[in-house]
Order: structure tokens, then sequence, then C-alpha cells
């Protein structure tokens, strides 16, 4: 199945059926009056968070989106049906745009959650509708209110607990293929990765979910390389793994390079906690690794840790801060929302 994480539809809900002009007719009945049923409503169009996706490769098939028209009020004080809702399903992380791109509508981060994005058109009155002591024979009917169309973006942002960055080359594929059952395409040349991916990690008998994205390079927030637009989906983890390899001549630049770009995306980045670590450690000499970490120590203020995914020397420990860092993160946050739920004090003098 191909990534996608970025699509454009167009979205009309249904309008409303009309309502009937009837009179009853039947033997023997005279003066029957009206009896003109009203139009039932149009479908609405919804937006839906579901489980077992996470791409939004559906949309670039089909981009038009119409619900039905409500049913038409008929004789005999029959009202029509109201129509069937469409509901788009998308990833869990998706963000409703309005058709600048900019403009957010909703954003579904939780599996289950739905937005109404084009509401169905009411659906009209019969001439039953309209009976009054002085109108008893009343012709007139509404017709049912039209339905709302717009253009929409979808873009995907992947839920992840931890998130990959750093150059091209820099281990990235390799640590995840190495601690997840995920399968990223992994070789010796640059941007080997082109999209994200997603694994999940068990250490202590605790899961959580690791997203690699394509490497950063320099100038990558203007466009250069693939450019920062995979950065999005590293945007909702609560802790970073910066992977710097060993093989690198200058770690202390490479270590700035990425930095830069973070900070350059904006959203909170370069503010995330973050773990560096010396990847690939077990291709150089010893001599050459100390001199590496000592560089790094150097720019960092404190010691980074060390990893080579083919050997697993130093993985389980990354692992474990990784897990440490999510956990701490989700701690702060439930502090965080019940301090927000206790009144403070004087807020008893408003009520």
């Amino acid at each position: 199945m191909k990534f996608l994480d970025q699509a454009r539809v167009f979205i009309r809900s249904g309008d409303g059926g009309a309502g009937s002009l009837s009179f009853r007719r039947e033997k023997y009945i005279a003066m029957g009056g009206p009896d003109g049923g009203d139009g039932g409503k149009g479908g609405d169009v919804w937006v839906e968070a579901v489980d077992g996706l996470n791409t939004l490769i559906d949309y670039r098939f089909q981009q038009h989106f119409k619900a039905p028209t409500g049913g038409h009020g008929m004789g005999r004080n029959r009202n029509g049906a109201n129509a069937d809702d469409v509901v788009l399903k998308v990833p869990v992380g998706t963000q409703i745009y309005e058709e600048d791109n900019e403009t957010l509508i909703a954003d579904l981060d939780e599996l289950g959650q739905r937005y109404r994005i084009a509401k169905g058109g009411n659906g009209g009155f019969g001439n039953a509708h309209f009976k009054t002591s002085t109108n008893q024979a009343p012709r007139r009917v509404n017709p049912g209110l039209e339905g709302k169309e717009r253009w929409l973006w979808l873009r995907l942002k992947l839920i992840a607990d931890a998130g990959l960055v750093g150059l091209p080359n820099a281990g990235k594929s390799t640590f995840l293929a190495s601690v997840t059952s995920a399968k990223p395409k992994i070789a010796d040349y640059p941007f080997t990765t082109l999209h994200p991916n997603l694994g999940v990690s068990k250490v202590d008998n605790r899961e959580f979910v690791i997203a690699d994205i394509p490497g950063l390079i320099e100038g990558a927030h203007e466009g250069v390389g693939i450019g920062d637009r995979f950065l999005g989906h590293v945007e909702r983890t609560r802790v970073l793994l910066h992977l710097i390899s060993a093989n690198e001549e200058d770690v202390a630049e490479a270590y700035r390079v990425i930095r830069g770009e973070l900070k350059a995306y904006g959203n909170g980045l370069h503010e995330k906690q973050e773990i560096v670590a010396l990847s690939q450690v077990d291709s150089v000499l010893p001599g050459h690794r100390e001199e590496k970490l000592e560089a790094l120590e150097e720019v960092l203020g404190y010691k980074p840790m060390e990893l080579s995914s083919v050997t697993r020397e130093g993985v389980e420990d990354v692992l474990r801060k990784m897990l440490a860092a999510v956990d701490g993160d989700k701690e702060a946050e439930i502090t965080a929302n019940a301090q927000d739920e206790v009144p403070q004090a004087g807020d008893w003098l408003k009520w």
C-alpha cells in the first residue's frame, strides 16, 4: 500500500426533499382537505477517525463525495425519508483544512472521533402544514433546502510516542527495523526512506510507537532534498531520538544542521525533549569512536548515548530512555490537566 498524507476532496451534502401538494380525494368524503406530506432531510457529510488505516491513499482515486437527496413528500400525509449520511473514513491523526490549506477546521486525533463537515438541507413543508382556519385549501409548498458544497484538504499527521530524526543514512530505518516489526527499505545510499514508517517497540513489557521520517539535509525548510514536509509526522511525538552516524566527518556540524532545520520548521519541534545518540558505532575503530563522542559532547554539554542496531549495543538503553521520556511527558500532561480542573483561589467569588 502506498503512503499518502495529503489529499484534496470535494464534498456536498444532500438537498432536502420537496414538500407535496396534495388533497385528500376519497369517494363519499367531501372537502377532504390538504394532505401533502413534508420532504425528508438531506444526508450529512461526516469525517470519522477509524482504526486500521495509516494513509490517505483511498482519496487519490476518489475525490468527490455527495450525500443523497432527502425523499419527497407524498399525498396521504406521507413524509419523505431522511437520506443516508456519507462518512469519510480517515486514519487517526487526520486534520481537516479549508480549501486554502491553511485554515484548520478539525483535528481528529482520537479513535472514533467524528466531525460533520457539511449539514444536509432540511426538507420542505407540504401543503398540509399551511392549513389554517381561514385557508382550508392551501396550495403552497416549500422546496427542500439545498445542501452545502466545498473543497477541503485532508492532511495526515501520524500518531506516535517517539520520533526519529537525523541526516540521511544516519541509521534511522535500521534502528526502526531492529526494535520493531516494521520493514522499512534499507540501503547504503541517501534518501532510501521516501515516506514515514511506523513501528511498535517493546521494552520491559511496555510498548510504545516510533515514527521514522525521511532524512533531512541543510536547507530542507526551503525544499532542498525531500524537504521538511514529513516533519509534521513527528509533531505529536513526546520525544525525539536524534541519531548521528559515527561515519560523519563532522558529527558536531551534523547535529547543528538538524537542530537548525527543526527550529526553522517551527511548531515547537525544536523545544521537544531530545535524546542524542551516536549510531553505527560498530563501523568505526575504537579510537575514532571516542573522538566522535568527545566532539558531540563538546557541542551538547553532556555525553551522548551510543548504539549499534546491527550488534544491538546500547539499543536497550536507548529504548528505556525513550520510554522514560514518554512516560514522564504523559505524567506531566495528566498533572497539568488535573491542575486546570481544580478551582483556584478566588474562583469561588465568581459564582
